[in-house]
């Protein structure tokens, strides 16, 4: 099921595809090349310092099954009814401390967040479909996976093929089916000064 974003001025297919379904293709599994190319994509993302502050932890549960369930697990229950679907899914972190000298870096959110819409892009240019998730219990997942105390985790992101909204409950086939919609250019973008409308 396709959903383009209905725009205001013309932007790329890859863009306006872009969309996060909840319905995956249990039965269709990403290959290796697949998902390395996906972090290939999100590799080549800008940052401050070049610094590269982003740091995915991946689960593919045609390859490890264990691990993937125990990712599966730290997921809050209202995602995990639709996510149990999802063959990959990869936790987005940011390394708050830049690497060359070991002082905060207020950029590492900002640059982890390019490198996932990276992600998703290249997903999208793929067939593949993306769901990013704030629904994980952080503190559960550090434990779980080790991950150290300067390592924000942002989301978790669910990666595979769609799959027809039927597969969901009634309550998720409706918000799947829903139209898009977006707030108006003009709340969100200013002209030169702030709460001045661009257009």
């Amino acid at each position: 099921m396709q959903k383009p974003a209905i725009t205001q001025a013309p932007i790329h297919d890859i863009i306006a595809n872009r969309w996060s379904p909840r319905a995956y293709d249990a039965n269709k599994a990403l290959s290796q090349k697949q998902i390395i190319s996906l972090l290939e994509a999100a590799r080549w993302a800008p940052s401050c310092f070049g610094d590269e502050p982003w740091r995915f932890i991946v689960w593919d549960k045609n390859q490890d099954e264990t691990a993937w369930d125990k990712a599966y697990d730290c997921i809050v229950p209202g995602n995990q009814t639709w996510a149990k679907d999802a063959p990959v899914l990869i936790l987005i972190c940011a390394d708050t401390l830049f690497s060359h000298n070991q002082k905060p870096n207020r950029w590492a959110n900002y640059d982890t967040g390019a490198a996932a819409v990276s992600l998703c892009l290249q997903a999208t240019s793929m067939g593949l479909v993306t769901h990013q998730m704030g629904g994980f219990d952080g503190e559960k997942t550090r434990a779980a996976f080790g991950i150290p105390e300067q390592i924000e985790m942002m989301s978790m992101l669910a990666v595979g093929y769609a799959a027809d909204a039927d597969t969901l409950s009634d309550e998720l086939k409706e918000r799947e089916l829903a139209p898009r919609k977006r707030r108006p250019l003009g709340e969100l973008f200013y002209d030169g000064v702030w709460n001045q409308p661009i257009i």
